[in-house]
């Protein structure tokens, strides 16, 4: 269902019945890691033109995986990464 990059490929999909009897699928809850244990490959500096995906892209290779540069600084909204340029950010080692 989801792209091997995608953060939720690892989640189990549920369903549940509503009254009517129709099943509904849904993705399991994922839970944020903490930002601190994730192995480290670099800290950058955030520019002003910065983007998640574009850091992604940048450091990592791949802009659909900015959600692992967001885990790493304990971030729920990607965007938050960006906001104040000159902001350290924390880039994880790709884990498989």
């Amino acid at each position: 269902m989801f792209d091997s990059t995608s953060r939720y490929y690892r989640l189990a999909i549920l369903a549940i019945q509503k009254a009517d009897g129709t099943p509904v699928a849904y993705v399991s809850r994922r839970f944020l890691p903490a930002g601190s244990s994730l192995p480290l490959l670099a800290d950058i500096q955030v520019d002003s033109s910065d983007r998640p995906d574009l850091i992604a892209y940048r450091t990592l290779g791949d802009p659909t995986v900015f959600w692992r540069i967001a885990d790493a600084n304990d971030v729920m909204d990607p965007v938050e990464l960006v906001d104040e340029p000159g902001t350290t950010v924390r880039i994880p080692i790709p884990q498989p």
